[in-house]
């Protein structure tokens, strides 16, 4: 069950240093020029924080716990990115299927960030997870 704890706090850590760095840069030179007034002035940082304890939780129990069976970290990065195709994916699309003006480049962009990001953190929990 510690492996699992250190697991979910790697992932965490760095799928949240990953998405920080890809926020930072992403959102005035894209997300802002892109949907406009479809964003927030500031985000809503609680939700946020449920959203990373929640997808972190989905991403140790798809992904980091299967691959510790394994012993394999490209399982990890296999899973992770599958994982981050669907969850991304399901936003994405839903996104293109809905909304009126939203950019399907942004749809693009994002799925891929979504599936690298989840892919690495995924990995990196499961390297450090590995270790105990």
């Amino acid at each position: 069950m510690a492996r699992i704890l250190i697991g979910y706090i790697a992932t965490a850590a760095a799928f949240f240093v990953l998405d920080f760095i890809w926020l930072s840069i992403a959102a005035p030179r894209l997300y802002r020029p892109m949907l406009g007034e479809l964003l927030a002035p500031e985000p809503k940082l609680a939700v946020a924080a449920v959203f990373y304890l929640v997808y972190v939780a989905g991403v140790v129990v798809l992904v980091l716990i299967p691959a510790l069976s394994s012993g394999s970290w490209a399982t990890a990065l296999g899973l992770g990115a599958l994982l981050g195709l669907v969850a991304y994916g399901t936003y994405d699309f839903t996104n293109l299927a809905t909304l009126t003006n939203w950019p399907a480049l942004i749809s693009v962009i994002d799925l891929a960030w979504g599936v690298c990001a989840t892919a690495v953190a995924a990995t990196a929990g499961f390297l450090v997870a590995s270790r105990f």
